[in-house]
């Protein structure tokens, strides 16, 4: 990074969707998930599109393209995404939930090699991969003897998140839209809302008429849908224009160092040695990926 501000705004983010771990984790005590989640972005939804409108010009869909780029990004960005990785923490810890998530820079590699025809894997490239998804195993540590526990069933439901996101976001390099990205954020937070409670309303122990809001849980939902997706999309906005896509990318790997040090001061959670160990996996599997990116970007920073 080429500046101090530049630097302080990538820790910020880091610190803003880490933390959001576990503000999803203590909502949980008291929501149901996925209402929770579609509550998050009846709020996020409203506010991302009135700064859209008031900052861009090129803020509503017009195309059928512009509306399969929403449709995309609502469904598995948003809905999706939220929905399994909402229901996924009430058996996680926090961190534990923002390794498996940090696997999507991986996942999204695996899922342009195979729908993108002129994206290639190398060797090194393939042992990358291959590395990530060691590093899933030492997180998850599957019990091939014994039945499906509850924290390994939550960490597929993590894992279908981040699958989720993965593939919507190489779903939308196949998309040829003119919608600037601050409106395709912001329609996919409110058209994404709107599936959230669909999918909510479709399943047992979830309504509206049972929500009971205490003040941990309004905190939740304000901390994630003002912190963690207005301003959290702010900063990344900026840094991605200063900084390019791998280097944002790595901020996926910063995340799961707040989300464990928050976790463990608010929720007493701990994190043992071969998780640490499966994420230091997951990053090297990043890095052997994304090394000639990687090399460009130190070399222009030079």
């Amino acid at each position: 990074m080429s500046t101090r501000r530049e630097t302080f705004l990538f820790v910020l983010l880091a610190m803003l969707w880490g933390t959001s771990f576990v503000a999803i984790k203590a909502g949980l005590e008291d929501l149901p998930p996925v209402l929770f989640a579609a509550v998050r972005y009846d709020l996020a939804g409203v506010l991302m599109l009135a700064y859209a409108a008031a900052t861009t010009d090129d803020w509503l869909p017009r195309s059928r393209a512009d509306w399969i780029a929403v449709a995309i990004s609502a469904t598995l960005v948003i809905a999706l995404y939220n929905a399994f990785l909402f229901v996924g923490e009430r058996d996680v810890t926090s961190a534990v939930a923002a390794i498996l998530i940090a696997t999507n820079p991986i996942l999204a590699t695996a899922f342009s090699r195979a729908l993108l025809p002129d994206e290639r894997l190398s060797t090194v490239g393939t042992v990358g991969l291959l590395l990530g998804f060691v590093g899933v195993g030492l997180v998850t540590r599957p019990d091939v003897t014994g039945g499906l526990s509850a924290e390994l069933v939550a960490s597929g439901f993590v894992l279908l998140a981040a699958l989720s996101i993965a593939l919507g976001s190489v779903l939308l390099q196949r998309v040829d839209s003119g919608l600037g990205t601050e409106g395709l954020v912001a329609w996919s937070n409110g058209v994404g809302a709107v599936l959230l409670h669909a999918i909510s309303g479709a399943l047992p122990n979830e309504s509206l008429g049972g929500l009971t809001l205490t003040a941990e849980s309004v905190v939740a939902i304000v901390y994630l849908a003002v912190f963690a997706s207005v301003i959290g999309y702010f900063v990344y906005f900026r840094l991605l224009g200063r900084l390019g896509a791998i280097q944002i990318n790595l901020v996926s790997y910063a995340t799961p160092v707040f989300a464990a040090v928050t976790g463990w001061l608010l929720l007493e959670e701990t994190i043992d040695a071969t998780t640490v160990t499966g994420f230091l996996v997951v990053l090297v599997g990043f890095l052997l990926l994304k090394r000639d990116a990687i090399r460009e970007e130190l070399t222009a920073l030079r």
